[in-house]
Parts: C-alpha cells; sequence; structure tokens
C-alpha cells in the first residue's frame, strides 16, 4: 500500500494544470462533508491538510475520503485559495463534477406523489449567498424541491454550496426558462402557490392556509417578485416590518414562511 506523503507526490499538479482541469471546487470542511456523504456528485480529487491535531469533522473527511479510494493531496495555502477563489475553505476541498440538476417533470412527479409538497421557487435570486441560505432552509423543513430560472439567476454554485453549509447536496433543484409557466404547471398538479411580497392585495404571512400543497416565490434583492410572477401567484404574503428597516434578507424573509408552513402543519 502507498503511502500517503507518495500518494501527495502523485496526485499533485501544477498551479497551472489544476486550473486547467475540468469540475467546480467545493470548499469548508462542512460542504465537504456533506458532498462526500451525499454521494450525487462525481469527485475527482479532495485537497486535505496534512496530517495534524484535526477536527471531528475533518476526521470523517478523512475516513470517507479513503473508503471511496479518493485520490486527495496537500497543496500550499495560497493555492487552495486561488482555487476557491478567495472563499474560506478551512483548508480542504473537493474537485467535483457539476451539480446534478432535476428536470422540471421530476418535480412535478414528486409533487403528484406527496399531498404535502412544498416547493420554493427563487425569483431571479442572483446572490449565491441567498440561494445557499434558501437551500439550507429548504433542506431543514423538507422541502421537496426547490426552482430556479435559467437565466439571470445564481445556481448551485460552489459558493452557494458554502453558503448552504452543503445541505445543497441533498435537495432537488430544476431549472426552468420560464417562471410563470412553471407556476402554472404547478397550480394545475394541485400546488397552491403564495408570493412573498408586499403591497396590494398581500395578506401576513401567518392569514395563510398552508396546508397541502404549497409553492413559495422568493423575490430576488432589492426588487423583489416580478410583476407577472406576482400576478400568477394564488396567494401574496407579507412580513411585518416594526423597524427602521422596510424589508429583510431573502434569505431570512423565506426561512421564517417556510417554518410557519412547519408550524401549521404540526397543529
Amino acid at each position: 500500500m502507498r503511502s500517503r506523503n507518495k500518494q501527495f507526490k502523485d496526485f499533485k499538479p501544477g498551479r497551472e494544470r489544476a486550473s486547467r482541469e475540468r469540475g467546480d471546487w467545493i470548499y469548508g470542511r462542512r460542504p465537504v462533508l456533506e458532498a462526500l456523504t451525499a454521494g450525487t456528485r462525481h469527485i475527482y480529487e479532495a485537497v486535505l491538510p496534512q496530517v495534524g491535531h484535526d477536527s471531528p469533522e475533518l476526521v470523517d473527511i478523512r475516513a470517507l475520503v479513503s473508503q471511496r479510494a479518493l485520490p486527495f493531496r496537500a497543496v500550499e495555502h495560497e493555492e487552495l485559495d486561488e482555487l476557491c477563489g478567495g472563499g474560506n475553505h478551512q483548508g480542504v476541498a473537493l474537485r467535483v463534477g457539476s451539480f446534478p440538476y432535476v428536470s422540471f417533470d421530476q418535480i412535478i412527479h414528486d409533487v403528484t406523489l406527496n399531498p404535502n409538497a412544498l416547493i420554493i421557487l427563487l425569483d431571479h435570486i442572483e446572490d449565491p449567498q441567498n440561494t445557499g441560505s434558501i437551500l439550507r432552509s429548504a433542506n431543514a423543513v423538507g422541502a421537496t424541491g426547490v426552482i430556479i430560472p435559467e437565466d439571470r439567476a445564481a445556481g448551485v454554485t460552489p459558493a452557494a454550496v458554502r453558503a448552504s453549509a452543503g445541505a445543497s447536496e441533498y435537495m432537488r433543484v430544476a431549472k426552468v426558462v420560464n417562471l410563470t409557466r412553471a407556476i402554472k404547471a404547478l397550480q394545475e398538479a394541485g400546488v397552491w402557490i403564495t408570493a412573498l411580497d408586499t403591497g396590494e392585495g398581500s395578506r401576513t404571512y401567518t392569514e395563510i392556509d398552508f396546508k397541502g400543497r404549497v409553492g413559495l416565490i422568493v423575490g430576488r434583492e432589492g426588487s423583489g417578485v416580478s410583476r407577472l410572477v406576482r400576478q400568477s401567484a394564488d396567494f401574496v404574503a407579507s412580513l411585518p416590518m416594526f423597524g427602521k428597516v422596510s424589508s429583510l434578507n431573502a434569505g431570512v424573509a423565506a426561512a421564517v414562511v417556510m417554518y410557519e408552513v412547519v408550524r401549521q402543519r404540526s397543529l
């Protein structure tokens, strides 16, 4: 059996070669651990620190890398900074295949099988931190799936994976060309759609009946839910604001309403 040091030597390419290799870099101990555990992506290699005073997460990461016989190597800290685009990698990263999006038809199929399906629709959210935060909350409440537009929206990028603490790796996420058409198809499948927004026609989110098949639309940073998408929704729900600011971060607002869904279903 080759020693660990030998493996580091065999799998350590130069910086130029590393930049040309295919795949995305998932980074951070929790996202890396969840990506290894979920097993939904092809993994090309791992970057790990030299063995030392490992945290429990790092111990688990090493064990999973060993179990799956994955190639791994060590790199200088500044090289890992470069590979991860300056993200907070905590000395750990995986080079992986693209995120495995599912088809919209798969989401519809899942909805028809689940009388309590919960679908989260992101209306052109552009900040991967918000996308990741929403994916994390969606996973926490057991959402059936997440839908995002193909254009002008943050997908499940490495930054979004980091912001989700790896929860993204367990979620069914579909990309659609037209969000309003997707809403109509969900409604035809028995889903009641609520847009999170303010203004005329909105009701406090606790007044909405979230039992049964439910879809929640979360609007874009700054501009909120677009006009056509809002018009397509069955309800518009707002969150009361008592302070000086007029709105919440998209990820926070989404989490509040997702847990209202959970609360109502537990009654």
